[in-house]
């Protein structure tokens, strides 16, 4: 769909004063509405009553159905206590014994940590909060390998270190779970089963020219399926595995996935920050684009209804709606993984014996399989191509994603294989256009 022909969002959430964690007054999104583009934002006593009310456990409630049958579209939204500063100025509390040079980053961590910003993180981590935690970890190595020789942390070293990069993210407005919300491990930041971790000896073994040729200028657009790039990358990991007089490890193993780190870290030395995030983005980007990260629950009220010689369009479409309705509570996803969820939501009906296109009967699109936003709109849907969250004072954190791509569920074809995003029949754009309220220098 050409651009103009879509409506773009930037979710910007302007965090309220509210007495304690959820006040009395109501809280909804005003919507400005120019020709193409549109902001949703978090504004004070509008009285749209949009936002859900937490429970006193924190999760966030089933989203309601209105009687006909459309889940209720909300955003996650989590005011600080009354008058709180956005960003918690305190002092962090780092160990003093971490070797990282936090300082040649900073600006790094600061988008890392609007990224990963508390009430949102479980909502962006799968595309946004984690990839970019990962790619932090890792350029901070890289960095501060020109000073210390080394691609890897000691493990002692490295707890403190991890505590430390917690410490930073959390002054300044991050989750305080990032460890486990993104599976950081010690193997992150250590040599973990690569026999090859100084600077010295990767060079002596890999073709450090050819690699870094291959990987300076990353295109975005076919990275993914030319994977130029990536080959590289895993050639020289299995290059630097078999170091210690070992077999050559096999792509995917434990072995060569640790010495693939520490060609991460080599490459983000050789770049600067801003480039380094870029290539780690953008091929992180190619993983999280390939799968589906949704939850699917138990499927046999909608095969109940919709299965075999259906009859009753109406009560197959009100279970499909519910059933959609528990997808959508999840996470932000992109254009991309609602393909591959509609695909994989798709196969999984036909194999108990539903025939019938209920995407299209149901009118069931991609962004059905995203969380919703907006009083008249579904789901937000991010862009394929790596983006971050921005903060502003005046409107809080936004990012950009897409109201109007209304691209019609794929129904998967039982003489076809699903499609790959390398050869998709539907026309998904890779990025909305850049809308006016996103401004200021992204790294």
């Amino acid at each position: 769909m050409a651009p103009t022909g879509r409506l773009l969002a930037v979710a910007a959430l302007s965090f309220l004063c509210l007495q304690g964690p959820w006040g009395d007054s109501g809280s909804a999104f005003a919507q400005s509405q120019p020709p193409l583009h549109r902001t949703v934002r978090a504004e004070a006593n509008d009285g749209g009553g949009l936002m859900p009310e937490l429970p006193p456990s924190g999760l966030m409630p089933m989203p309601e159905l209105s009687p006909s049958g459309s889940p209720t579209p909300f955003v996650p939204f989590l005011a600080p206590a009354p008058l709180a500063p956005f960003f918690n100025n305190s002092t962090p509390k780092l160990s003093g014994k971490c070797t990282l040079n936090f300082t040649a980053v900073d600006k790094l961590m600061t988008t890392t940590a609007v990224d990963c910003f508390t009430s949102f993180a479980p909502f962006l981590a799968n595309v946004i909060c984690c990839p970019q935690l990962q790619a932090t970890l890792t350029i901070l190595i890289g960095q501060s390998s020109k000073q210390t020789g080394s691609l890897a942390l000691d493990p002692t070293v490295a707890n403190y270190c991890l505590s430390d990069v917690q410490e930073l993210l959390l002054s300044q407005g991050a989750s305080d779970n990032l460890h486990s919300l993104c599976s950081v491990h010690l193997s992150n930041v250590t040599e973990g089963s690569c026999p090859v971790s100084t600077v010295d000896a990767f060079e002596s073994a890999v073709d450090s020219s050819k690699l870094l040729e291959a990987c300076r200028k990353i295109d975005s657009v076919n990275e993914c399926c030319s994977q130029t790039c990536q080959n590289a990358i895993n050639e020289a990991a299995q290059k630097i595995s078999s170091k210690d007089a070992g077999l050559t490890s096999y792509t995917g193993s434990p072995k060569t996935d640790s010495c693939r780190n520490v060609v991460l870290r080599w490459l983000s030395s050789r770049l600067d920050p801003r480039s380094a995030k870029e290539m780690l983005r953008q091929i992180s980007n190619c993983n999280v684009n390939g799968v589906c990260p949704l939850s699917f629950p138990d499927t046999s009220k909608v095969a109940k209804e919709c299965g075999g010689t259906m009859t009753n369009s109406t009560a197959c479409c009100k279970a499909m709606l519910t059933y959609v309705a528990h997808l959508q509570k999840q996470s932000f996803i992109t254009n991309l993984q609602a393909l591959n969820c509609a695909s994989f939501l798709g196969a999984k009906l036909q194999k108990m014996n539903v025939s019938m296109n209920v995407y299209s009967s149901c009118q069931i699109t991609l962004k059905d399989f995203s969380l919703q936003v907006g009083s008249q709109e579904s789901g937000c849907l991010l862009p394929s191509m790596p983006s971050d969250a921005s903060f502003d004072s005046t409107s809080g954190i936004s990012f950009t994603c897409d109201l109007n791509d209304n691209i019609a569920a794929p129904w998967p074809s039982s003489m076809q294989a699903p499609s790959s995003s390398c050869n998709k029949s539907v026309n998904i754009p890779e990025r909305p256009a850049a809308t006016s309220a996103q401004s200021g220098e992204k790294i």
